[in-house]
């Protein structure tokens, strides 16, 4: 009997500065409960779907941005999405900020701040937390820019490795889930790690601008969501699995983000794509036997791969020049 699985992209349109957690919950729900009607057993929800991408406002001390963080999960605030979901019978994933008291890796208690996602199963159950490891951006303001991009200013390096679970999930007795924030999905040893679990879906949200304004050259807005398409599904067809890509979309706080949220599945094609800006909801159904082509062929780990000609992957960081060619002296 084959593994089916009727999963959704729940895109949100954007979030202003000044729009409320309540409200942002309430559209949720809304998408809740238009994926109940489709039959869905599963919901992705974007990166930081609470509030506004607050990385792009600077505060001279870091605890002035605390207000956009959680601090408990569910929240009161919060508690009503849980609540939806759990009438509904639906799992969700959600992506939000995330301040807690914690040891480091010293073992020191101290504040840690982190971009966070959480797999919730249809009983309400967190099932999963992932934090995000990828941090683009940059830690202090830069007068250049005329957008921020203050991730490494707010969030620490995700401390939670890239986890998988096997999660009751709708009918399903088990699905392999793992997960992905954002800047992520662009990187192969991030979905090579999922894919050494047997993940079958990843649930991935985003938040990502129109414009690429690192100063390292010109980015035409095309190639932007191309280059996001591209990642998704390279990850899908390299680890035979499917994915969830959930984006925020439009102008917000004066700032464009792309949306263009997907679902893919392992052969690497998008099976569905958001055709809006606005709050939208895509669904796809999602065969998990069509993850075992590429992991018993191609992608068959187990045999192909040669992990002992890897070690430069987790030996160095940045790029290195190779050795300039010498042309051998003569005997």
């Amino acid at each position: 009997m084959s593994r089916i699985i009727t999963v959704a992209a729940a895109q949100l349109g954007p979030i202003q500065k000044t729009e409320p957690r309540s409200s942002a919950v309430a559209r949720m729900i809304r998408l809740l409960e238009r994926a109940h009607r489709r039959g869905v057993e599963l919901v992705v929800f974007p990166e930081l779907a609470l509030t506004t991408f607050f990385p792009r406002h600077y505060h001279a001390d870091i605890a002035e941005a605390d207000h956009w963080f959680e601090t408990a999960m569910p929240s009161a605030e919060t508690a009503p999405l849980f609540e939806a979901a759990r009438r509904y019978g639906i799992g969700f994933h959600l992506g939000y900020a995330e301040l807690t008291r914690e040891a480091d890796e010293t073992g020191i208690v101290r504040t840690r701040r982190f971009n966070t996602a959480i797999l919730v199963g249809p009983e309400g159950d967190i099932l999963l937390k992932y934090r995000k490891v990828h941090l683009p951006g940059h830690a202090e303001y830069e007068p250049r820019r005329t957008v921020q991009h203050l991730e490494k200013r707010y969030f620490e390096v995700g401390n939670l490795g890239f986890p998988v679970i096997r999660a009751p999930m709708g009918t399903l007795d088990g699905l392999n889930l793992g997960m992905l924030i954002c800047n992520d999905r662009r990187w192969p040893e991030a979905w090579r790690v999922l894919g050494l679990q047997s993940v079958e879906l990843v649930a991935l949200g985003y938040n990502t601008p129109s414009l690429n304004m690192e100063g390292g050259g010109f980015e035409a807005h095309h190639l932007r969501v191309f280059h996001s398409h591209l990642s998704i599904q390279a990850g899908c067809y390299q680890n035979a699995c499917f994915a969830v890509a959930t984006a925020k979309a439009g102008v917000e706080d004066g700032a464009e983000l792309f949306g263009h949220s997907i679902i893919v599945n392992p052969h690497g094609e998008i099976i569905a794509m958001a055709a809006s800006w606005d709050d939208e909801l895509i669904t796809a159904d999602c065969d998990l036997d069509m993850c075992r082509l590429g992991r018993t062929t191609i992608f068959a780990f187990d045999r192909h791969r040669r992990p002992e000609t890897y070690r430069r992957i987790v030996d160095q960081v940045g790029a290195v020049e190779p050795p300039v060619w010498r042309k051998a002296e003569p005997r």
